[in-house]
């Protein structure tokens, strides 16, 4: 996806990642971030976008070991 923003640079864009309970701590997540990332460079994204839950403290916290940074806030209006 590119927009107006960042001189129309492609991002690529994460919408959260779930692992089961009894399967995390083996490096699945980052795995699949991982393979994620050097698809996202393969194809010439300049920035991944991660979106995640606000109440998901663990998962913010798995996402800034791997170097990503909480930087922008969002926004939903419920139908």
């Amino acid at each position: 996806m590119s927009g107006l923003s960042r001189l129309g640079a492609t991002r690529l864009t994460v919408e959260a990642v779930r692992v089961a309970a009894k399967l995390r701590g083996i490096g699945l997540g980052s795995a699949m971030l991982d393979w994620a990332v050097a698809e996202g460079r393969r194809r010439g994204a300049a920035l991944v976008q991660l979106t995640s839950d606000k109440k998901r403290e663990d998962a913010h916290r798995f996402y800034e070991r791997l170097g990503f940074a909480a930087t922008h806030v969002g926004f939903k209006l419920f139908l």
